[in-house]
């Protein structure tokens, strides 16, 4: 799932982008976890991804004060990937994700499996998550045609079949 955030994420609206895969940003964006001004606690999944984002003690103190997060500072500490010009904001939300519609959307998902199953997993397990994950994808069409692909040189044209 992309996000592009244009403006004030407040409560709600932050944790609902901090839960996404991946958050793109206008420069003008601010990200503020506004609950403490009214009394309440974050919602929405705030309170699991943002110290899995920023860490305990930032979580702590932007949950406590509800100071704003400009977009370049939320980049800065992992809370979102890319901070890009206002005027571009559009124009690069409608390229990223007409790339990953392009790409091996089973092998994504699975990818997105194995990241949201690793808070959870010791080394181990997620080891043996990886292994099997890794073998699912590679029974699928996408991984033929991206071998396929590779092998003579060329851009690879995936279709996000799972068989």
């Amino acid at each position: 799932m992309v996000c592009a955030v244009n403006g004030v994420a407040a409560g709600a609206g932050a944790n609902v982008a901090l839960a996404c895969d991946i958050v793109l940003a206008a420069r003008s964006a601010k990200f503020i976890q506004a609950f403490a001004k009214i009394g309440l606690v974050p919602d929405s999944g705030g309170t699991f991804f943002l110290p899995r984002l920023v860490g305990e003690a930032r979580a702590r103190a932007l949950a406590l004060l509800a100071e704003p997060v400009p977009a370049e500072q939320a980049a800065a500490w992992g809370m979102i990937w890319k901070v890009v010009d206002d005027a571009d904001l559009k124009r690069e939300a409608e390229a990223l994700t007409a790339h990953l519609a392009t790409q091996p959307t089973r092998g994504l998902a699975l990818t997105k499996q194995a990241f949201n199953a690793s808070a959870g997993n010791d080394l181990d397990a997620q080891l043996d998550l990886e292994r099997d994950l890794q073998r699912e994808a590679g029974r699928t069409p996408d991984y033929r045609e991206g071998t396929r692909a590779f092998m003579e040189k060329r851009a690879p044209a995936f279709t996000g079949r799972r068989s």
